[in-house]
């Protein structure tokens, strides 16, 4: 089950405030009203907005908000209940045979994926022919992640650029009131207001987010693989204890820490 991650709009927080405290501790309330200039940001997010309408298809553009929401969620996966859950049905598995297994599935396991691979395996598929189907899906899953993820990657490329054309326009501008130098350095500022406010985007929202969901589609490969490998060994009617060691490697020792932690506060209650 998806939860709010607190950890993305308290970095971006965090991030936001050391900017305004850097700007406040040396010009004052009054430096941060002038970093504000609404010309500027029109220029940076017209710009990237402008680029990804170019770059990607209606129906891509369409996943922005989506892609966006996944920074903000995350997905806690119980590891050593996901080997518990394997051991369990390596042991119906040897008790009342494979068929069993289908019996009741819908119950005892929540995770699809887990059904799918299980149901693969009652229905009598070789095992390599399940390895395949389900990695499949896995290559499948990546490559819809990748395709989601480079719209995040584009824009995190495209605002430092449009950062910098703002600011080039502001030189133009710049250039052309030359007959009054009290007029320079206050210009010279807002023009690079632009470069800031790219670059700020890039590097504090964009390639930040764009790395938060690179992991959890890591951390989502990593346990389809600890499935793919319970499924082919409750199949191949392995023992449950010999099972549970296997999967265990896959596990931390700060994931079996707590797991253990978990089951005895269950004990004492």
């Amino acid at each position: 089950m998806k939860k709010f991650d607190i950890l993305t709009p308290v970095g971006l927080f965090l991030g936001i405030t050391v900017l305004l405290l850097a700007v406040f501790s040396n010009s004052g309330p009054s430096g941060i009203v002038f970093f504000i200039q609404i010309s500027s940001v029109l220029i940076v997010i017209g710009g990237i907005v402008s680029a990804l309408v170019i770059t990607f298809s209606f129906t891509e553009l369409k996943q922005v908000p989506r892609v966006l929401m996944e920074a903000f969620r995350t997905q806690d996966h119980d590891l050593g209940k996901l080997v518990q859950t394997f051991v369990n049905l390596s042991g119906k598995a040897r008790r009342e045979g494979l068929l069993a297994l289908e019996a009741g599935l819908d119950e005892e396991v929540e995770d699809p994926f887990i059904r799918k691979g299980i149901l693969l395996a009652v229905d009598g598929i070789e095992p390599d022919v399940i390895k395949d189907i389900i990695m499949a899906e896995v290559t499948a899953m990546e490559e819809r992640h990748t395709k989601s993820r480079a719209l995040i990657d584009k824009a995190a490329e495209y605002a430092p650029a449009w950062g910098m054309i703002g600011t080039l326009i502001g030189l133009v501008l710049m250039l052309q009131n030359l007959n009054d130098p009290s007029t320079l350095g206050p210009n010279m500022a807002v023009a690079l207001l632009t470069t800031l406010y790219g670059t700020v985007l890039a590097n504090l929202v964009f390639l930040p987010m764009s790395t938060k969901l690179m992991n959890k589609t890591d951390s989502e490969v990593f346990v389809k693989q600890i499935i793919i490998e319970g499924v082919i060994g409750v199949q191949s009617g392995q023992n449950p204890k010999i099972l549970e060691e296997k999967l265990s490697a896959f596990i931390t020792k700060k994931d079996k820490e707590a797991d253990e932690e978990t089951g005895d506060e269950a004990n004492e209650a």
